[in-house]
């Protein structure tokens, strides 16, 4: 099985469905991060499929375009599970375009924050196109060279000017998840580059923390920007609404979602890893190949597919449903959201579809990046 992918990595060739494949007329993203070994089980068998590492070597493509995600503020009480999302707020409400954002996580149709995302995704990219791509993670910071060490600490200071620009879009959206989604970016991205003096091996996994949540937002704002958002929206069942919804922080200073051992997280990863091993004839069909286009077999293994995703998005929302973490629920329910939508869409079937597939798989492999960033494998 392979992993959602981290975000910032070699662009593939056409990819099948696990990987990312922009419509027809549109450039692909920036390149960022090496080339990636996938964690747990086979690689795909084309060139293409869904490439992640969540104690491996390396970061994969961005979908650096802009993001969009939902997730709701109002003040609660710290109730001790270990995360960031349960804190009580501490800003002013008024602050946050998203603070009337209470309801059910919905698919994203639409988010002043994308525009402005966009630049700043685009020149993290750039910036990182100094051969820190091709690091190898394992080694620490005390056995780098002199050219090394010049390639972390200038992604590191690309790293915190992104975040200080994305702290605005933190107040600028209107979804509360979207809101919890760039305070997870800011978090991790500061984390690793603080990190980078005394680096050592597992201080990647903040990098992949916040490779998949920019990652995540890329392939949110893309299904707004090629109407697939739009068009199936419609199509995905409600959620259930939350009794609590994660509150307004310090935008300045965002904290990890998970800050321990939280043992969700096993359950999680053995949820991605069944959904996978599922899906893995479905996987094979390129994503550039619309329904009108498939053959007989995929058809038919496209038609097979559909409750296989509507049951594991059931299952990733009943999880979120199992933690105090109120950002953990939001973002187990974002992923449950976009699976439904994408299983909705396979029928009719389109290339900006993938999209769809890309926010909830992406997801949920930001959240197993989270958990090994808190030492929760």
């Amino acid at each position: 099985m392979t992993q959602p992918p981290n975000g910032w990595g070699n662009q593939p060739p056409p990819p099948p469905h696990g990987g990312w494949q922009p419509p027809p007329g549109q450039q692909p993203p920036p390149e960022w991060g090496p080339p990636q070994q996938p964690y747990p089980g086979p690689p795909p068998k084309k060139c293409g499929a869904l490439k992640w590492v969540l104690g491996g070597i390396a970061l994969l493509a961005i979908v650096a375009i802009t993001a969009v995600v939902s997730i709701s503020f109002s003040s609660r009480d710290n109730d001790g599970s270990n995360s960031a999302g349960t804190n009580t707020a501490s800003a002013s409400d008024s602050e946050f375009a998203s603070t009337s954002d209470t309801g059910p996580i919905t698919i994203i149709t639409d988010d002043p924050s994308c525009a402005p995302w966009r630049p700043i995704q685009d020149t993290l990219a750039d910036s990182a196109k100094n051969g820190w791509p091709q690091r190898d993670p394992s080694i620490a910071a005390s056995a780098w060279t002199p050219d090394q060490r010049r390639q972390h600490q200038e992604v590191g200071q690309a790293m915190r000017a992104a975040a200080d620009q994305t702290e605005r879009l933190i107040k600028l959206t209107t979804h509360r998840v979207m809101r919890q989604l760039y305070e997870q970016f800011v978090a991790f991205t500061r984390a690793y580059a603080d990190a980078i003096p005394t680096y050592t091996p597992p201080d990647d996994a903040l990098a992949r923390a916040a490779n998949t949540s920019g990652a995540v937002l890329g392939s949110i704002c893309q299904s707004i920007r090629f109407g697939s958002a739009a068009a199936r929206a419609p199509l995905a069942p409600e959620a259930s609404a939350p009794e609590h919804v994660a509150p307004v922080i310090d935008s300045a200073s965002p904290t990890p979602f998970i800050t321990g051992p939280d043992p969700l997280c096993h359950d999680w990863k053995t949820a991605v890893d069944e959904f996978s091993a599922d899906t893995e004839a479905w996987r094979d069909i390129p994503a550039d190949i619309p329904a009108g286009q498939w053959s007989p077999a995929q058809k038919a293994i496209s038609a097979a597919v559909v409750p296989v995703m509507r049951d594991s998005a059931d299952s990733l929302e009943r999880l979120g449903q199992r933690t105090e973490n109120t950002t953990f629920q939001d973002f187990a329910v974002l992923a449950a959201q976009y699976r439904h939508a994408f299983a909705e869409a396979i029928p009719t079937y389109t290339v900006a579809d993938n999209h769809l597939y890309e926010a909830g798989w992406r997801t949920t492999g930001f959240i197993l990046a989270a958990c090994e960033a808190a030492g929760s494998n």
